[in-house]
């Protein structure tokens, strides 16, 4: 059953996801006669175990059903993108030196950063190992689609994970809206919503002898460019505003680690020279420099600036761009699911207007 409000898709989201992570859980190793090994293999299953929102595995298997194909072909593609979606976070967030994921200490506050790597690495590798497993249910044309298709999406993913972390090593601060989209679009939309949705077109063709065609995988670049950028300035701004306990992650860590969001840039374009400089200063102290007061000081400017406004405006443009794309999407390529198509909408509508 497919969703037609908002509470049915959360609990979609919720059904699915828990669904998703059971297959990655079932498939990843339990216990080892070795201690330190059984060890690595908790470590590999801690975020997994963790629960999130599922979005990514959700639009995959939508598009599929969009498409003609059924639940059960994307099932396996659709839990191997939530293991994408770990391993990625567990060296991610060694990275931003970040606190807390999905309410709970990072991996590598738990286990120190030497290990937490290489049990990111190991999960990395498993994901090549399930999609692997699925090559009888797809055929290998379709496989091969698939494994091609996820190198894309590390690629764009590494690329501007690149972008942002270059410019906190290098003290860059002369980046502009051009340069943010830029990042977002490879860091965020390529893995949360351009992908999830080309591999749910390639599977839905997997038991056809014609795959999709190259046009109607370009245009899914498109619509899912401004929905993943909609998805992570809305992500931004919740860092700034939603209450930790929704959020899962810490409020205001955004600003601890310096991050330029598009309300940073905003506000520093809107600051007369010297509030500038001193927010610059600030923002370029090590995490564990800046106060609280320093924090929330520069918060306080974005909020009396309008820039999270502003953010808040420029997502929904992005969003209602993808929604647009969407439509003539649908429309020209004669989807043949309608249920599917509304709780895209849906899922559209969520990933770019949430709360939490």
């Amino acid at each position: 059953m497919l969703a037609k409000s908002t509470d049915e898709l959360l609990s979609l989201l919720s059904r699915n996801k828990a669904e998703l992570d059971q297959i990655a859980l079932d498939y990843l190793p339990r216990s080892h006669s070795d201690p330190s090994i059984s060890n690595l293999y908790e470590m590999m299953r801690d975020y997994p175990k963790r629960g999130g929102k599922g979005i990514r595995g959700l639009m995959c298997i939508l598009w599929c059903q969009l498409f003609g194909g059924t639940r059960e072909d994307a099932l396996v593609t659709a839990a191997a993108l939530e293991i994408f979606q770990n391993w990625i976070l567990i060296h991610d967030d060694i990275e931003d030196e970040s606190d807390l994921r999905r309410g709970s200490p990072v991996l590598h506050k738990k286990y120190g950063v030497p290990l937490s790597i290489n049990a990111g690495d190991a999960l990395h590798g498993k994901m090549w190992e399930l999609l692997l497993s699925n090559r009888d249910r797809l055929g290998e044309r379709t496989t091969i689609s698939v494994l091609s298709e996820f190198c894309t999406m590390l690629n764009e993913t590494t690329e501007g994970q690149h972008i942002e972390l270059s410019w906190s090593c290098s003290d860059n601060w002369d980046v502009d809206e051009q340069d943010y989209f830029l990042m977002v679009t490879k860091k965020a939309a390529w893995y949360t919503c351009i992908a999830p949705s080309r591999l749910g077109v390639m599977l839905s063709s997997s038991k056809s002898k014609t795959p999709p065609s190259i046009e109607l995988l370009d245009r899914l670049i498109t619509t899912g460019k401004h929905l993943g950028i909609a998805f992570q300035i809305i992500d931004d701004v919740l860092n700034l505003t939603a209450s930790q306990e929704k959020y899962g992650k810490e409020i205001l860590g955004d600003i601890y680690e310096g991050k330029r969001t598009l309300m940073l840039i905003h506000c520093l374009k809107e600051s007369s020279e010297e509030e500038r400089n001193h927010m610059i200063s600030v923002l370029s102290k090590p995490r564990l420099s800046k106060t609280e007061d320093e924090v929330r000081d520069i918060f306080e400017k974005m909020g009396s600036s309008g820039s999270i406004d502003y953010a808040r405006r420029v997502a929904q443009e992005h969003y209602e761009k993808s929604i647009h794309w969407f439509e003539e999407i649908t429309s020209d390529e004669g989807a043949a699911h309608p249920d599917s198509k509304e709780t895209i909408k849906l899922l559209y509508e969520y990933a770019a207007q949430r709360d939490y």
